[in-house]
């Protein structure tokens, strides 16, 4: 199995290096924009990096062959994601090519619901939120507790 984490730079990673244990042993890369902690990471981790879209159309259109691109080289079985922007249209794109699709709504969203969740929650295979009163906007989410 070959796993592709996909997330922002910055929280977003933070956040989806608290569950390596879930892809610990197992083949796998990352994607996310060149900022920060993602720079860090590919110091001991392989990182590929795409353009961060911050909702900028031609960014957007970027990305989106960025993450074509990976997807033919690298093909990933599965794309676990926490977010943002930089990761959505990887795993659209993924959902596309069938890969299995899981999605964390960031913990910081504590009172309603990001637009990547949003996006996501229609596509993932497995949805997580990490409070449980995000239950009240993703219904068939599941809450296993925060990654903290």
């Amino acid at each position: 199995m070959k796993i592709c984490l996909a997330c922002s730079a910055g929280g977003h990673l933070t956040e989806l290096l608290q569950l390596e244990k879930a892809w610990q042993g197992k083949t796998h890369f990352f994607v996310s924009d060149y900022r920060g902690n993602a720079i860090g990471l590919s110091k001991k981790e392989k990182v590929v990096f795409v353009e961060c879209p911050r909702r900028n159309p031609l960014k957007l259109a970027k990305n989106f062959l960025q993450g074509l691109t990976v997807l033919l080289r690298e093909k990933p079985d599965v794309i676990i994601s926490t977010g943002a922007d930089t990761a959505i249209p990887i795993c659209l794109l993924g959902k596309l090519f069938f890969k299995k699709i899981i999605f964390i709504e960031s913990f910081c969203r504590v009172k309603g619901p990001s637009l990547s969740g949003k996006i996501m929650y229609k596509i993932a295979d497995a949805f997580f939120v990490q409070w449980k009163q995000n239950l009240e906007f993703f219904p068939k989410a599941k809450f296993e507790g925060s990654v903290f």
